[in-house]
């Protein structure tokens, strides 16, 4: 059970005064929840972190106020002047006073009694807000604060500001939030002595009340002792659970897999190319992992057309070796028949049967499939989510691959591993984004890595450049010269993020357009919201080179392969993400024939936009295009909102994130050889670091020892 002394954080945030159930909803869009917390709580406010500070600190006189400026005065009521009586238009006015000069406090719909209760006459009054001058008059329109003397200390010096949501005023939110840190606890120290005063770092409760309660501007700067401190804590925590759970992984009995290599020779004649050197030490280190007598979890990670299939299918032939079972999952229907077209010819060949199962499979041709995988008649199974279903049953599933892993989540791979009975299939998880090391250690700790970083021979370099929409015509004139040599074209559309324009209405339009230039017998549509039989249709008319272009939304981001297609054209290139041109890209360069990647872009493009294009044009090395689109985006969306199995980081993201990320992992190795159990008196603190940072698979491996 989550430790007492963190039992306030992680109460409802209903229980803090002026939080009724529309503020409760309002709190629910403005606060970033993690995934399952379907109701705000206290600890959601101590992690909304602030963008920026009111400063509060001068009180001018009225007669020095400066105009344009924030400022607080004391100041006597004089005297309230409502507008003409049925004119709700006018303002009313309340007149004030120091030694020196007068200031008009003005209010627009304002309700007479709330303000004579908040101003009355003859009373002195601290207010603070932005200062403007009428002629001679001082004027502060809506002050964003009246207090009496004796409630001085309410109104903030220094005022944090925090990312609102409609409905949720910045005051409210304050309030709100000035609560939370008030219930945080004092907890024992977990983090090093050494590394915390060589930081200079302040103690945890300290670091929350700088960051939300500032003395100085500088308190709540990312780069400030306040955040750096909070920031490592939860880099920690993570460090702390992936290796936990690293540990628990590795030390869980498995089966162990020998095969006696009949299979694999034959895949090896049947493939049409000999392996790489880094094809060759992948399936080294996955044989080696099955071999073993601990269950294998590992990642592949390579580039695309580096040959990750290749790698799966000989890796899978080692369990049907063993007259075992193994299984590929996909993330869609269109990648998980690509997969099975790709397969079957050499699996005929090596005499490997295989069965398909997706969404689309219903009824008899389903149960078939069941029935066949039940028996042991089918060696390896290729499937979407579909293969997670209960009624999904192996006879004897050995090993799993899990392709384009980020599109799932751990739970699923879980759930895949269980299928494999006793001991647990070996999984073998892929990805053909390829990841930059910071991710690696932050999301995929608990993973082994073998990387693919060569592509096979004969791939020729795909030639980038960047057109802007001035250039369409010259484009086209380019396209009519490819598509007299064969050629084939993919034609991307933009990724919309208006409301009035959808992605799908961006993509009919260009394909009219293509269509009245080239004729309706040479251009296809592709898009989500087809059926799948028409996808289907459409590229297989494509692959079968009777369509010449194939204007496409997004969809053919992962996996569709026509060797013969040469040329990608992405419209609007600068509203994508660097990951995602890349993989767009590597859907050409897989054939004999020279191809070419055109980025056409609306100008002038943005200094991060262009940043982004250039660096397409000048490397194809999907490692280095990873860093710096992790470069480019920062710490908060690391590989992009759309990758929906990526955690986000609540603090976290901060200048020198490589580094106290680094530093974090070293910690938490050290943290673990001295104290395996985590019993000693830094242990127990580290133990409530894990609680508090919600990392709840390593803390159930406690509770479970």
């Amino acid at each position: 059970m989550r430790p007492d002394v963190l039992a306030p954080l992680y109460a409802s945030a209903r229980n803090l005064t002026g939080v009724g159930p529309r503020v409760l909803g309002f709190l629910k869009k403005a606060l970033r929840l993690p995934p399952g917390v379907a109701e705000p709580r206290v600890v959601d406010l101590v992690w909304h972190t602030p963008t920026g500070v009111i400063d509060r600190r001068a009180e001018p006189t009225v007669a020095g106020a400066v105009a344009g400026t924030i400022a607080t005065f004391h100041v006597r009521v004089l005297k309230h002047r409502p507008g003409p009586r049925g004119n709700t238009k006018a303002p009313y006015k309340v007149m004030c006073e120091d030694d020196t000069g007068r200031l008009e406090l003005i209010f627009f719909h304002a309700e007479r009694a709330f303000i004579e209760r908040q101003l009355p006459e003859g009373a002195e009054r601290y207010v603070s807000g932005r200062v403007d001058r009428y002629g001679e008059t001082a004027q502060m329109v809506h002050p964003d604060y009246i207090v009496t003397p004796e409630a001085r200390a309410d109104l903030p010096a220094l005022e944090p500001v925090y990312p609102l949501t409609a409905g949720l005023s910045g005051k409210i939110l304050n309030k709100l939030v000035r609560q939370a840190v008030a219930t945080t606890p004092e907890l024992d120290e977990w983090q090093n002595p050494t590394w915390l005063a060589g930081k200079g770092w302040p103690s945890f409760r300290d670091a929350v009340e700088a960051l939300h309660r500032p003395a100085d501007p500088g308190d709540i700067s990312a780069g400030g002792p306040a955040w750096q401190r909070l920031a490592y804590d939860e880099l920690l925590a993570g460090q702390l659970a992936l290796a936990l759970v690293r540990e628990s992984a590795k030390a869980q009995r498995g089966r162990s897999i020998i095969g006696d290599g009949q299979i694999r020779a034959k895949l090896m004649a049947a493939l049409p190319f000999s392996l790489t050197g880094s094809q060759a030490s992948a399936l080294a280190e996955i044989e080696a992992d099955m071999a073993s007598e601990f269950r294998m979890l590992r990642l592949l990670q390579g580039d695309v057309g580096s040959g990750k299939t290749a790698v799966a299918l000989m890796s899978m032939a080692i369990a049907v070796e063993i007259g075992a079972q193994a299984a590929l999952m996909a993330p869609t229907e269109v990648l998980a028949r690509q997969h099975a077209e790709t397969i079957e010819p050499l699996a005929t060949k090596a005499g490997i049967r295989l069965g398909l199962l997706t969404g689309r499979e219903k009824g008899r041709p389903r149960r078939e499939v069941l029935e066949r995988l039940a028996s042991g008649e089918i060696d390896i199974l290729i499937g979407t989510h579909a293969v997670f279903q209960p009624d999904v049953i192996f006879k004897d599933l050995a090993f799993a691959v899990i392709d384009e892993q980020h599109r799932f989540g751990v739970h699923q791979r879980l759930a895949l591993q269980a299928k494999g009975g006793g001991g647990g299939a070996n999984v073998l998880v892929m990805t053909a984004t390829p990841i930059p090391r910071t991710l690696l250690m932050t999301h995929y700790g608990d993973l082994d890595v073998s990387r693919l970083t060569e592509k096979p021979a004969g791939r020729k370099p795909v030639k980038t450049t960047m057109p802007s929409n001035a250039r369409i015509e010259d484009v086209v004139d380019g396209l009519r010269r490819m598509l007299a040599q064969g050629a084939q074209i993919y034609w991307v559309c933009p990724l919309i993020e208006s409301s009035d324009v959808s992605e799908l209405a961006a993509a009919e339009e260009r394909h009219a357009w293509l269509t009245q230039l080239f004729g309706a017998e040479k251009v296809g549509l592709l898009h989500g919201a087809m059926k799948a039989a028409d996808k289907d249709a459409v590229m297989a008319a494509f692959s079968a080179d009777q369509l010449k272009i194939l204007v496409s939304t997004t969809v053919i981001e992962v996996g569709v392969n026509v060797p013969n297609a040469n040329i990608m054209v992405i419209e609007q290139a600068e509203r994508f993400g660097l990951a995602q041109l890349h993989q767009l890209r590597g859907r050409v360069g897989r054939g004999a024939r020279q191809s070419y990647c055109l980025l056409l872009h609306a100008e002038p493009l943005g200094v991060t936009a262009r940043q982004r294009l250039e660096m397409m044009c000048e490397t194809e090395d999907g490692f280095l295009i990873a860093e710096k689109d992790l470069e480019l985006r920062g710490g908060g969306e690391l590989m992009g909102a759309r990758q929906s199995g990526m955690p986000e980081f609540r603090v976290a993201g901060v200048p020198g994130f490589e580094d106290l990320l680094a530093a974090a992992r070293d910690d938490a190795a050290l943290a673990l050889n001295h104290d395996p159990k985590l019993t000693s008196p830094r242990g127990e603190a580290l133990r409530k670091l894990l609680y508090l940072f919600e990392c709840d698979e390593a803390v159930r491996l406690f509770r479970a020892a």
